[in-house]
């Protein structure tokens, strides 16, 4: 009798065990806090992309900041020794006004807001701010962290410095009042680079891809992602663009057209995303 209560004592034991690796074994795993997978972020749109047109792009200019303002481009071009700011003819691609930056500056990112110039520098930790007319310098402003791309809500500033943040300057102290953490439904996102303000969101290149996200500002979320490989292939034959990679993103407001470039591309392309 004994040796049958001690037998079902230790059935009712692997019983219970079983059922509780069972529990354990099915959790959610979307809730799961050491997950990277968000599958509360619905997954971004797959943005459709077509080259409408062409214009001659300098190629010794290794593409960091692009935008477009009153019918001309303002780029902000890297490499030490050869970094510019430059105010470029759309058309014809000419170099209407440049200014060199000092050899050991590697410039970044670019933005135009009202009558100032905004510019980044890489791993120097500083910007700079330009009048828009003449490129004379006003200030410089400390970045503590890399400058990578800039954008403008016409407000405020947007700074992107490699990872998956975005940090929003106020223009006039220069000083950080908030930031975006960029992320689609399989998580935080990193590389987030050039910058550009399109109607409401933030279309960023990603480093090293042919990939360019459409960011929720409100959220940080990515609400749309464009592969633009096959269109670069056909656009720039025998071109090295995976060396020279895509770079640079300016949009005309009042004409609704987007422009893209890339680090010493022959080119820059108007695109269309659908």
């Amino acid at each position: 009798m004994r040796q049958r209560v001690i037998a079902l004592i230790l059935l009712l034991v692997f019983a219970a065990g079983g059922v509780f690796y069972f529990l354990s074994s099915n959790k959610d795993h979307t809730t799961d806090p050491d997950s990277k997978t968000n599958n509360t972020i619905a997954a971004p749109t797959a943005l459709q992309v077509s080259f409408v047109n062409s214009f001659p792009h300098d190629t010794s200019a290794f593409t960091e900041g692009l935008q477009y303002i009153d019918g001309v481009l303002y780029e902000s071009t890297g490499n030490k020794g050869s970094s510019t700011l430059r105010k470029v003819d759309l058309a014809t691609g000419k170099v209407i006004k440049n200014l060199k930056l000092k050899d050991d500056y590697f410039g970044e990112g670019v933005t135009v807001l009202g009558d100032t110039i905004y510019q980044l520098t890489w791993q120097n930790h500083v910007g700079f701010v330009y009048k828009k007319g003449d490129f004379s310098l006003i200030k410089t402003f400390d970045i503590p962290f890399e400058g990578w791309g800039m954008t403008t809500d016409g407000k405020n500033l947007y700074i992107s410095d490699g990872t998956n943040t975005i940090h929003i300057y106020d223009p006039h102290t220069l000083k950080e009042i908030n930031r975006i953490s960029v992320q689609d439904n399989n998580g935080m996102l990193s590389n987030v680079n050039e910058l550009e303000w399109i109607d409401g969101y933030i279309y960023s290149n990603v480093w090293q891809t042919n990939y360019i996200l459409k960011i929720d500002p409100a959220t940080g979320n990515v609400v749309g992602k464009a592969d633009l490989t096959q269109q670069i292939q056909a656009a720039l034959p025998g071109f090295d663009w995976q060396t020279n990679v895509l770079n640079g993103i300016a949009y005309d407001a009042a004409g609704k057209k987007i422009y893209i470039t890339g680090k010493n591309w022959p080119k820059l392309f108007e695109v269309k995303f659908y």
